[in-house]
């Protein structure tokens, strides 16, 4: 595949343009506030959720609600870019089969829409002698896995790949791509709008209610008996709920009753960016053997659709949910995540690898040291400071990572009718699509549609 020679910034400045234009027609066809379906949540799962579930039952009325004026603002828009192919996983897991048969959705759908990918493919480099037993590891499990065309390489394949990369060995991943995700997803709003759908932006749900009686002046009885409330004192009606709210997953469910478990813990990443000069020192993405005993992947070399090059990230705390700056500071946010014993436990097991994670975050040449394993040519010359990201990391009470589904409702009347998406297998970007399969399974099971 070739891919499609379109600059970054104006593709996905023409699609916000298309798209704020179906956002208007959504709004404007539809002057009523009772829908059969609100999905809560803009991001790329919740925008792939709306588009399957109406593709699948289109008679129904849908609403898809933001609370920011942008879709797509957080994860789905602050995030490395790349088309996971499916190696990490346990095989058999629903997380890999989520993950490959998501990649083959997503370049098909990428394909079919015209959106501008790359398939750059990875390379998995081991470095050092007591890496290569877990590379081929990895290797068997991409296998079973069903990775296509993977392949174990020496050093001089390495470098013919990747000229200034540096390692014993190297798992060789063609098909890992990179995209510009926040195109994805807004490309998925565009289809949801196209298909009938309502998209709400500035709409922060702040409580779910049962209604006990018709509201004045309806003639629809209680066919919509759910009214979710807004923080701007603005309220819709609808007969069901599916919410997919991210880095505020735990916070929505716990509205309908739901358990305070698993909890959202928030874990900034700052990335370094190669300078233009240097972007020929690197081709496509390189990667580190992931080391079991550490709860994170570490730093690799990741190109971007504009031609820019991102290197790390680490990986720390973060003291405000959306805090995408080292001084960034929300008290709830930070008392949550402290006085929660899964994260006391966590930190616990993790003391050296957290406090260097924070130096690397403070100090680029420590930063840098730890690229220089890869591409040794590398220097603190040769990199500036780049943007960072939160992921939503879901924690249970002992200090593990929940890395598979988690469905809720509630309790109640409400908690029939209320499907809350706590937690998406990661990469929940490459595997949207399928993910969205799985949601709107679970919502056509659960609500009898």
């Amino acid at each position: 595949m070739t891919a499609i020679p379109v600059v970054f910034g104006r593709a996905t400045s023409l699609l916000i343009k298309q798209f704020n234009w179906f956002q208007a027609d959504c709004l404007v066809r539809r002057k009523h506030s009772s829908y059969d379906v609100a999905i809560v949540g803009g991001g790329i799962v919740g925008l792939a959720s709306a588009r399957e579930l109406i593709q699948r039952h289109p008679k129904l009325n849908y609403i898809l609600v933001e609370k920011e004026k942008e879709l797509a603002f957080h994860q789905s828009g602050h995030n490395s870019g790349v088309i996971h192919s499916g190696i990490y996983y346990t095989p058999g897991s629903l997380k890999a089969k989520l993950c490959v048969r998501g990649a083959e959705l997503s370049y098909a759908y990428c394909e079919k829409k015209g959106i501008p990918y790359k398939k750059c493919g990875k390379l998995i480099v081991a470095v050092e002698q007591e890496e290569i037993p877990r590379l081929k590891a990895l290797h068997e499990r991409g296998l079973q896995n069903n990775v296509q065309d993977l392949s174990l390489i020496d050093a001089k394949e390495i470098q013919e790949r990747e000229p200034y990369c540096r390692g014993l060995m190297a798992l060789d991943s063609p098909n890992t791509g990179i995209v510009d995700w926040r195109e994805v997803a807004l490309s998925y709003a565009e289809d949801f709008c196209e298909m009938g759908g309502t998209i709400k932006t500035q709409f922060e749900a702040t409580d779910f209610q049962i209604t006990k009686e018709s509201p004045k002046d309806s003639t629809d009885g209680l066919k919509y008996p759910i009214t979710i409330r807004s923080s701007k004192e603005t309220a819709i009606q609808c007969s069901y709920v599916v919410t997919c709210g991210g880095l505020y997953s735990d916070r929505l469910s716990q509205k309908s009753g739901c358990s305070s478990e698993p909890r959202i813990v928030p874990f900034r990443g700052d990335y370094l960016v190669l300078k233009p000069e240097k972007h020929y020192l690197v081709k496509g993405n390189i990667y580190p053997v992931p080391d079991p005993k550490f709860p994170f992947l570490g730093v690799h070399f990741t190109p971007r659709m504009n031609g820019s090059v991102w290197l790390g990230p680490n990986a720390v705390l973060a003291f405000k949910r959306e805090g995408y700056n080292v001084f960034d500071f929300d008290l709830r946010d930070f008392t949550d995540a402290v006085s929660y014993s899964g994260v006391q436990k966590l930190v616990l097991k993790n003391v050296a690898f957290g406090v260097n994670e924070m130096y690397r975050g403070i100090v680029i040449a420590a930063q840098v040291k730890q690229l220089q394993r890869y591409i040794p040519a590398l220097t603190v010359n040769d990199v500036s400071r780049g943007p960072s990201g939160v992921r939503a990391q879901a924690l249970d009470k002992d200090g593990n990572l929940v890395d598979d589904f988690v469905f809720d409702g509630g309790s109640g009347a409400i908690g029939s009718r209320v499907l809350h998406v706590r937690n998406a297998p990661s990469p929940a970007a490459t595997s949207s699509l399928a993910i969205g399969e799985i949601i709107a399974d679970e919502a056509g099971k659960k609500f009898k549609l």
